[in-house]
């Protein structure tokens, strides 16, 4: 059987197979609702069938288009499964993180070539490590949403759903967080006119320098927090009953929120790039991550790698956004 024709009947195998998982997931649910006596928050199979199934299909899309490895969509199918069953909006910001993440990454894909030492021809692939870098923290507030609020959409409504909303807005911020740097890192680079300047110090650097913003960086960056905001409040909007939304704050300022942390995210990214992340350049012209023989140091120490900078950035962007959230709802 060729690799075509195992991608063209692969949905329909995972169809097949969704539903006795979910069932038996289902089962496994509800036999622990019995022992521990919580019988209200057992999770009806439509959802269980539902959350298993689309991260299922998405899984097979980022392996068919080449998104992640093997190992990434082992791990994502994981994260988006629990994510999914917390609420559908949070499954929301992680698919818009990864469809548009992945598009940009592949976006003119000849030019990173050009001053990029570990350009990959723009594959986008995530690898298990990358998947937990990027979405890790959001599925652990996620199982903390589970454990604390039960399955379900909320909406943000700091005053009867403090712990919730809390949660709710961090997952939000995680992810805007991840999808505005990687729009800054893959868009702000070839749209930008000049070359960057360094955060630090506000001198020019080549492209691709950890730690280097542009303008275009910065408003990609905005864009692609509101991305990730948007998909969150179409989630609550069209899941939630009509009555809850009328007796509860204005929804939409959540896309503004993560216009903020898709710029928040982004720059905390640069700073820590240009500090504790090394950038360098070789005689070829290309930026380079560690140095090496014939390799001009342009900023930064060796401690952190990118995907430690990604976590960090995620994890910082995450606890901070629903503070600011909190305090500036009111004035929308």
């Amino acid at each position: 059987m060729g690799e075509s024709t195992f991608y063209k009947f692969l949905p329909l195998l995972l169809c097949a197979l969704s539903v006795p998982l979910s069932m038996f997931m289902w089962i496994g649910n509800v036999a622990y609702s019995k022992i521990a006596s919580d019988e209200e928050n057992v999770i009806p199979p439509a959802r269980w069938l539902f959350s298993i199934l689309v991260p299922l299909l998405l899984m097979l899309y980022g392996l068919k288009r080449k998104g992640v490895n093997k190992s990434g969509a082992i791990v994502g199918l994981l994260c988006a499964t629990i994510l999914s069953i917390a609420s559908h909006a949070f499954l929301a910001c992680l698919a818009m993180f990864f469809f548009s993440s992945s598009r940009a990454t592949k976006f003119r894909a000849h030019l990173k070539r050009k001053y990029e030492e570990d350009f990959r021809g723009g594959e986008g692939r995530r690898n298990w490590a990358q998947v937990i870098c990027n979405a890790g923290y959001a599925t652990t507030l996620a199982m903390l949403y589970l454990l604390d609020c039960g399955y379900g959409e909320r909406p943000v409504d700091f005053g009867r759903f403090y712990r919730c909303s809390w949660l709710g807005v961090g997952i939000m911020g995680a992810f805007a967080c991840c999808n505005g740097d990687t729009w800054a890192s893959e868009l702000g680079a070839v749209l930008s006119l000049g070359d960057p300047f360094l955060i630090t110090t506000w001198k020019r650097v080549p492209r691709g320098t950890n730690g280097g913003v542009s303008l275009p960086g910065l408003v990609v960056s905005f864009l692609g927090g509101i991305a990730v905001g948007l998909s969150y409040y179409l989630s609550i909007r069209y899941t939630l009953d009509a009555k809850i939304l009328a007796n509860s704050p204005n929804q939409w300022p959540i896309i503004v929120f993560g216009g903020v942390a898709g710029l928040l995210g982004s720059l905390v990214d640069s700073v820590m790039g240009a500090t504790v992340q090394y950038s360098g350049v070789d005689e070829e012209g290309k930026i380079v991550e560690r140095p090496g023989k014939n390799v001009r140091h342009i900023c930064g120490v060796r401690i952190l790698d990118n995907h430690s900078v990604n976590l960090i950035s995620a994890i910082v962007t995450g606890l901070v956004m629903p503070s600011i959230a909190m305090h500036f709802w009111k004035f929308f």
